[in-house]
């Protein structure tokens, strides 16, 4: 999950930025051609994303010239394609790219010296929006796997040689799978909101002297603690997004940044979960701003730059993944791929 090593795929995407250069589009062939052209914001992302899949099966990511598989990019695919109900044949052969138990391994862990918390909740979630068993994924018992990282204290933590990486998403991640098997364990649901800053955000790592509240970290934290029954911590943590929003409906990732794709798209889903609709219009139009509309290159239409910079192949990917989960209004803890199509749409112009 971290580069060197594949850990990293498990953390929120917007911290991977600097390491998702160069990621390396199918070789569609004529895949735009044979699409179906569409004019809703959503499938045309969704489209243009399944698209850039490698062999379509699977997201890459290239570090220091070396190109990596992104075990953690492939999800978030798997996810946006399920929110908007398209790119199915997409969605099964991904997940059954992340199934295949060198893949698998190299991203949750082999079990024994190395096991990653963030990872491992987040490929349970994969297996679930695709409706598949996750006790029985590429060989491997997901949720026993986390229930072993579940500490005293009510924290999902990693157990590496490397060091514990865990935080937010990866406590958020697992009680959002979980709450869609039966429930997550009370002690880790209180751990996460004793988490939360004086102001009602969250922050994103633990144990900090200074809590400071992360838009990211709060809109995952939210959801989870809606899926797990704790509404009103919940609305707090939506209270501090909604006082943190721009007049624009786009969100930053820390103080100084320019409000960016990945971060509006999990607010908005979050405002979506709690039921915050006027919030999550606002997040959708500003995620629209930043779309490749029909006066942009045709390989490019539909998809979604990170910031109002314009559009780049090095930090669209990821925009356009977590940016979809804005645009589809469908919290994490309702999505399933169930009746999705099997196509790729492209955004529909006049030429």
């Amino acid at each position: 999950m971290t580069l060197p090593r594949v850990r990293s795929a498990a953390l929120p995407l917007t911290l991977l930025l600097a390491f998702a250069l160069g990621a390396a589009p199918a070789a569609a062939g004529s895949a735009l051609a044979t699409s179906r052209p569409t004019h809703s914001h959503g499938r045309a992302a969704s489209g243009w994303l399944a698209r850039q899949m490698t062999g379509g099966s699977h997201l890459v990511y290239t570090y220091d010239g070396v190109t990596y598989p992104n075990q953690g990019g492939t999800i978030d695919a798997i996810l946006a394609f399920a929110a908007t109900g398209t790119a199915g044949s997409h969605g099964a052969r991904a997940v059954a790219w992340l199934a295949r138990p060198h893949v698998l391994s190299n991203y949750i862990g082999n079990g024994t010296t190395e096991s990653y918390a963030g990872a491992t909740a987040k490929a349970m979630l994969a297996a679930e929006v695709r409706g598949i068993n996750p006790a029985t994924f590429g060989g491997v018992n997901l949720p026993a796997r986390l229930a072993r990282l579940l500490t005293r204290s009510g924290r999902y933590s990693d157990h590496s040689t490397y060091g514990d990486y865990s935080n937010a998403f990866s406590q958020s991640l697992a009680i959002l799978a979980l709450s869609r098997r039966g429930g997550a364990p009370a002690a880790a649901v209180k751990f996460l909101a004793s988490s939360e800053c004086r102001n009602g955000g969250f922050p994103l790592d633990f144990a900090q002297k200074t809590c400071v509240s992360y838009p990211d970290a709060t809109a995952m934290d939210v959801q989870a603690l809606l899926a797990a029954g704790w509404a009103g911590r919940a609305q707090r943590g939506l209270r501090w997004l909604a006082r943190v929003q721009r007049n624009d409906g786009g969100f930053i990732a820390s103080p100084g940044a320019a409000p960016n794709a990945n971060s509006t798209g999990l607010a908005g889903e979050a405002f979506a979960a709690g039921g915050w609709f006027r919030r999550a219009a606002s997040a959708r139009a500003f995620l629209i701003g930043l779309q490749v509309g029909c006066s942009g290159k045709a390989a490019d239409r539909g998809a979604i730059a990170y910031d109002a910079a314009g559009f780049s192949l090095s930090t669209a990917v990821s925009a356009t993944a977590q940016g979809i989960l804005g645009l589809a209004d469908v919290g994490l803890a309702r999505l399933s791929a169930r009746g999705s199509s099997s196509g790729a749409p492209h955004l529909a112009c006049a030429s």
